[in-house]
């Protein structure tokens, strides 16, 4: 078959940039709160000074091991750290700390859904920890770049995954898994705007069938899931033109342009051979105990799938909802307390949390923590609908006035004489009214025309600015109005 005719399979590997949520830097006390003005949070350690030596963050091997724990790794009862050597300007020492033969996870797994039902497991040849880089800065400049270090010596895994990925959808869906997981163990922001997450995509093409890998390009720091996407779907396009015009694919670095959608050639890429690796001198060997590994991992919280399995049972959830409200830690705590707080009906809780506030909150782009409605204020609204105090139609005016900071429900209530009709007498008086107002309908229903039951439902509901309850509503007219012939 003719290269032009043949069928092609992607073969994809991810590499994920995970910035560790220390307060201080993998190899000194230096800050790492982000924003800081440049070069204001770079010491004698970052700067590569003459003498000074790296001391390693405790917490920020505790995080690491979190990770491989969580992702069913092996972890490394003696590690080594090694130095990267490279040239770069953001890089004062010369080289990176890093771990090469030995990191501290190794041999481990993600299962990501791809569709319902359909479940592909990843591996994951290693995560290991190293510095990050400072950021060379080019807007603003003319003729020259700033360099800013505040970034170098932040702790990072940098979690590998094996070449199992054959789609730019499939390494989306793995991203996403990866990203919510370290975000549920506490141990990364995931704040892919500032770079806390971020991602190089290695990507070749084969004729599908075959098993021979193709020559790989590496496509560096893409810091969305879209992004990826693109990078990825325009890399495997441009590889299989280029072979079936007769080329060939260069083994290369290549950067992603949001832009034109197109990724362009950056450097050659380099061999491990290139960057002259050996053990840092200056670090002594990291020994973890399986002790102390056994009590990190009784100190995991609970993950994803199985808190969503939980909700299902324990609240009766469909698996969507359930998945839904365990996207993040963060969401899953608030309908939780929500819960806790109404101290009754779950899914009712669960239809507020997922149709209401997330849409609310998505349409004036918050997250859950930036909420404007609390649990507390959330279970307030929903104790009203349940005591019938109001109708849950009306709750949504309720819920538009919290979410505009008007105040809690029973506030916004008594201030806009929300409080259902639930008297009988009154509903009673109302709906004789509507039926001396409307004798035409009422002879047509009573002849037979059954579908005008609605009609007098919705008369009455205006006649009471909808404050009548609806259920009651029903029951008197069906005594009133008689059956229909």
């Amino acid at each position: 078959m003719s290269e032009a005719n043949m069928e092609w399979e992607a073969v994809i590997g991810l590499e994920v940039h995970c910035q560790l949520s220390t307060k201080s830097k993998i190899f000194s006390g230096a800050a790492t709160a982000y924003g800081a003005a440049p070069n204001t949070q770079a010491d004698a350690v970052t700067l590569g000074l003459p003498g000074v030596l790296p001391v390693l963050n405790g917490e920020a091997l505790r995080m690491a091991v979190m990770f491989g724990l969580a992702v069913d790794a092996k972890i490394a009862e003696r590690c080594v750290f090694a130095r990267k050597h490279y040239f770069y300007p953001d890089l004062p020492k010369g080289y990176q700390i890093t771990q090469f033969e030995l990191p501290i996870v190794y041999d481990g797994k993600l299962d990501v859904e791809l569709a319902e039902g359909v479940i592909k497991t990843i591996g994951i040849t290693r995560a290991h920890m190293e510095e990050d880089a400072g950021k060379s800065m080019h807007e603003g400049f003319v003729g020259t770049s700033g360099i800013d270090l505040n970034r170098a010596g932040t702790p990072l895994i940098e979690i590998v995954s094996e070449p199992d990925i054959r789609s730019a959808a499939e390494a989306v869906a793995y991203l996403k898994k990866l990203h919510q997981l370290v975000v549920y163990l506490g141990i990364c922001d995931g704040n892919m705007q500032e770079g806390s997450f971020r991602c190089d995509a290695n990507v070749s093409v084969r004729p599908k069938g075959t098993e021979k890998f193709g020559t790989r390009t590496e496509t560096k720091n893409v810091n969305s899931f879209r992004y990826v996407e693109r990078a990825i779907e325009y890399e495997i396009e441009r590889q299989i033109e280029v072979i079936e015009a007769g080329g060939t694919i260069v083994q290369e670095t290549r950067l992603f342009n949001p832009g034109s959608g197109e990724t362009r050639s950056m450097r050659t890429k380099e061999d491990a051979n290139d960057y002259r690796y050996f053990p840092d001198p200056d670090l002594l060997p990291v020994i973890c105990t399986r002790a102390w590994i056994d009590e990190i991992g009784r100190s995991l919280p609970e993950l994803p799938e199985a808190k969503r399995d939980r909700f299902m049972v324990q609240y009766g959830l469909s698996k969507y909802d359930a998945t839904v409200l365990t996207g993040s830690r963060a969401l899953a705590d608030y309908y939780e307390d929500l819960v806790r707080l109404v101290d009754g009906d779950a899914k009712l809780c669960a239809n507020w949390v997922i149709t209401d506030l997330l849409g609310a909150l998505n349409k004036a782009g918050h997250d859950i923590p930036d909420s404007p409605v609390s649990a507390a204020a959330m279970a307030g609204l929903i104790k009203r609908i349940a005591d019938d105090t109001i109708s849950g139609k009306i709750a949504k005016d309720v819920f538009e006035a919290m979410m505009a900071g008007e105040g809690e429900a029973d506030a916004i209530i008594d201030a806009k004489g929300l409080r259902q009709i639930t008297d009988e007498g009154a509903i009673v008086k109302i709906i004789e009214q509507v039926m001396a107002d409307n004798p035409g309908q009422l002879e047509q229903y009573r002849a037979g025309k059954d579908r005008l039951f609605g009609f007098f439902v919705g008369q009455t509901m205006k006649a009471t600015a909808g404050k009548a309850n609806p259920a009651e509503v029903n029951r008197l007219l069906k005594q009133l109005l008689g059956p229909a012939a």
